[in-house]
């Protein structure tokens, strides 16, 4: 079975880079070890730059009915139950056109994202297999499989023109042992095979700590805030999580002297909650002990081989953003292999992946380890201290950052900032307009004084044109003091101009 791209994992991540490969129409085989999607809940939180990804999929709509925004935000709260701290929460149509806090079932998710793949094709899911091996050389990879038994059962290949239709065909399908692909991205985890295959070494930013995860289903209402707290207390660290629905979420931390194994039973679970739910109030339907780690991969390519998500970086929980970053890295990767595989730029274009993400993803991990740090407090005097320093004014409040992209394929100063999603004149969110092309948004004057070679360099590119695209859009280059902005298909900046010679040398960028 040979395709343009093997993609290794098919969570959130891996799906998300299969559904913007599968768009743009390149051959894509995803390998994933377990046959269903895994039914527990894990990731909780997404924020409007990744909704406004998923809407580059065409699956907004199914995201919204299956999440809920969090416009109250997060409290940090010390153990008096005083506020030291808030995370913002964002009105329905922020800067990236909608609510900046998103919580969801990420069983849920997965289903949709899933889905989404079966409009495709040229995208073939190949589940319940196990990569056993990765060779690669000049001319491409090889993954080598496992035969797909799970419990005496052949697993099968979904999708694409030979898909199966009965289960004697599923098991003739599901019986190839190797794939083979031009490229492969390892979106397989914090144990990645495809990073040890690229021989990464971890930079660790610090912060190793064993948390209690605890997930529950209320059985009856309660009085729990319908927001996010970060409870900062010395005696026992916790965070309280309202995700969807009925589901509520307890991150517990690990004091000295506790036992990882013994914590995690239910019996010893409940009391460490009793203040707020019992055994008769909820099910139980999670309790496990992680470590929360903040390390980032040196090394994201090797020649064909590329990672994205937890197999790059691992952010601890205390923003919500590991999901966040992994999708970030899709976005990031899918527009520039899109162009390789079509042979409209060269490979080195695949070398500017990691400097561009690399320090926008360290900035959320050292901003969560400083969190971190804040809520995992427990000397008392050290706490008192951090108590007195918050408590002296107004609750702090903070947004979430916006760091720009590391360099690589961006110029000047503003190039490689996230461009915003405001609404159109005609009601259109801006994205909907530029689909998942290059785009050029000015002021009239400035685009059409370019001269002939840029608008024939904007119709080779496939680049959308916006002349005047209204006030909610030219506001933000125009308080910039520039003329237009030329946007890549992730919607950073490739580039901002002040006149049509800055823009023709932007422009020449797409190239």
């Amino acid at each position: 079975m040979d395709c343009d791209v093997a993609i290794l994992g098919c969570g959130p991540v891996g799906a998300t880079l299969a559904n913007q490969l599968g768009a743009a129409g390149l051959d894509v085989v995803v390998i994933e070890r377990d046959a269903q999607v895994f039914p527990l809940p894990r990731a909780i939180h997404f924020d409007g730059e990744t909704m406004r990804i998923f809407q580059s999929l065409g699956l907004r709509a199914e995201v919204e009915a299956i999440s809920r925004p969090g416009t109250k935000g997060m409290q940090f709260v010390n153990a008096e139950d005083r506020v030291l701290m808030v995370r913002a929460g964002t009105a329905a149509e922020g800067p990236q056109g909608g609510a900046n806090n998103h919580y969801f079932h990420q069983p849920e998710l997965e289903v949709v994202l899933r889905a989404g793949l079966a409009r495709y094709p040229n995208v073939r899911l190949l589940a319940g297999r196990e990569a056993m091996a990765v060779e690669a050389d000049a001319a491409g990879v090889r993954i080598v499989l496992d035969d797909g038994l799970r419990d005496g059962i052949v697993t099968s290949v979904t999708n694409g023109p030979d898909a199966p239709t009965d289960p004697q065909a599923a098991s003739d399908a599901a019986a190839p042992t190797e794939v083979r692909a031009r490229w492969l991205v390892g979106c397989d985890g914090g144990r990645s095979m495809v990073r040890r295959a690229i021989g990464s070494t971890n930079e660790d930013l610090g912060l190793h700590q064993p948390w209690l995860v605890f997930d529950a289903i209320l059985e009856r209402e309660l009085d729990l805030p319908d927001y996010t707290v970060q409870r900062c207390d010395p005696a026992r660290p916790m965070t309280m999580c309202c995700v969807t629905g009925q589901r509520r979420r307890w991150e517990i931390m690990l004091m000295p002297g506790d036992d990882p194994e013994a914590i995690a039973r239910p019996e010893n679970v409940w009391p460490l909650i009793s203040r707020w739910v019992t055994p008769a109030d909820a099910r139980l339907e999670r309790s496990a002990v992680y470590t929360f780690h903040s390390v980032i991969a040196r090394g994201w390519r090797r020649g064909r081989l590329l990672i994205a998500g937890d197999a790059a970086h691992q952010t601890p929980p205390f923003l919500g953003q590991g999901l966040c970053a992994g999708i970030r890295d899709c976005v990031n990767l899918a527009w520039k292999l899109v162009r390789v595989v079509r042979g409209t730029a060269p490979d080195t274009l695949l070398d500017t992946y990691e400097p561009e993400r690399r320090p926008h993803v360290q900035a959320f991990i050292e901003l969560a380890v400083r969190l971190g740090a804040v809520i995992q407090a427990t000397d008392p005097a050290v706490a008192a201290e951090r108590d007195a320093r918050f408590l002296a004014g107004e609750a702090q409040v903070f947004e979430y950052p916006q760091p720009g992209l590391g360099p690589g394929q961006h110029a000047g100063a503003l190039g490689g900032t996230l461009f915003p999603q405001p609404r159109l004149p005609d009601g259109r969110r801006l994205d909907e307009a530029l689909g998942d092309a290059f785009a050029v948004l000015g002021d009239a004057a400035a685009i059409d004084a370019v001269d002939a070679a840029t608008r024939e360099r904007w119709r080779a590119a496939g680049a959308v044109v916006l002349r005047d695209p209204g006030d909610a859009v030219a506001a933000w280059w125009r308080t910039r003091g520039m003329a237009a902005v030329v946007l890549r298909p992730d919607r950073y900046l490739l580039g901002a101009a002040r006149d049509a010679g800055e823009l023709a040398a932007v422009s020449a960028l797409m190239a």
